[in-house]
């Protein structure tokens, strides 16, 4: 692969720049007053908005971080350790990396770790996960690879910065830095197409694909290619991965279904129950009495309601 130490300075340079940040997402204090897990969310600078779905910081205080994520959009990942591992719908390991770029996902992941752990990341959109993989955006479904494999090892300078950095607005300064220099190296997805494709997502409760074919106004093949490549999974599995999510968030956030316009999306309690499953890696009954993680991650990022996609702040 390119080695891109060219850009190692840019991407760990601190401008003093004004920054808008979410709430804090964190768990109730213990017994001894400080909190074992802490999660926070922050949106991208405009710049970036369209190419970076949210940053967010995690602070793990725990002997053992066993978790189910739900399926998700494609994450860049640095850690402060590379004691963890990630287990994916198929069965496939991957032990995690110092900076780890994780592809989309089909099905919840298994994400293992071993604490004291900081991890700092941000969700890629469509376009930013296609501007930075290029013609292998649709080979990482399921699957995650070491980002020193793609640019080189400065991508280590970029995580010292992280993990040395004395404040979360420093640390967030960086992280929007570092985004910038990895988005740079090939041209970005036709925006008109995955505006389109959000559009559909979050306009309905059930997406259907005949309603994507007309809106793009190309064939059904052409619109699977695309929405493979730039977003990892065939029109139809999209729909259902994104109903499902939706669903389990609203439901990991004390909502009805009816309350989330969600009540006709699917056609029984059992066909709830199976895609809520595989796509969430819990039932409706484990999602009304959410982990603390899955409880962090669905109040914050609806914390980012109107300052990010609705396809973000609602899943």
């Amino acid at each position: 692969m390119e080695n891109y130490s060219r850009a190692k300075k840019a991407a760990i340079k601190l401008p003093r720049v004004g920054l808008v940040m979410s709430e804090v997402t964190s768990t109730p204090p213990g017994a001894d007053g400080e909190t074992p897990f802490e999660l926070q969310y922050f949106p991208p600078d405009p710049d970036l908005a369209e190419m970076v779905s949210s940053f967010y910081f995690v602070r793990i205080d725990m002997p053992v971080f066993d978790e189910y994520e739900r399926a998700d959009r494609p994450q860049f990942r640095i850690m402060s350790s590379t004691a963890g591992e990630y287990i994916f719908p198929d069965g496939h390991c991957f032990p995690a990396a110092r900076a780890t770029i994780v592809g989309p996902t089909s099905g919840s992941v298994r994400a293992r770790g071993t604490g004291p752990l900081r991890i700092y990341g941000f969700g890629l959109l469509p376009v930013g996960w296609a501007t930075l993989m290029g013609d292998h955006a649709d080979k990482l479904t399921d699957r995650a690879m070491d980002a020193a494999d793609l640019f080189g090892n400065w991508i280590d300078d970029a995580v010292g910065a992280l993990t040395k950095a004395a404040s979360t607005e420093e640390r967030l300064v960086i992280a929007n830095n570092l985004a910038r220099e990895i988005l740079k190296k090939n041209q970005p997805a036709p925006a008109w197409f995955t505006r389109t494709v959000d559009q559909w997502l979050t306009e309905s409760p059930s997406p259907q694909v005949p309603e994507l074919v007309e809106a793009t106004g190309m064939s059904i093949r052409s619109v699977e290619r695309m929405t493979k490549h730039y977003y990892g999974l065939s029109p139809r599995m999209l729909a259902r991965k994104y109903r499902a999510v939706r669903a389990a968030s609203a439901i990991a956030r004390g909502q009805t279904l009816d309350d989330a316009q969600l009540g006709d999306a699917f056609y029984d309690q059992s066909h709830l129950i199976r895609e809520m499953k595989r796509f969430a890696g819990a039932t409706p009954g484990q999602l009304a009495n959410p982990t603390r993680y899955t409880e962090a991650t669905t109040r914050g990022r609806k914390q980012l309601a109107g300052k990010v996609s609705p396809l973000v702040s609602d899943t």
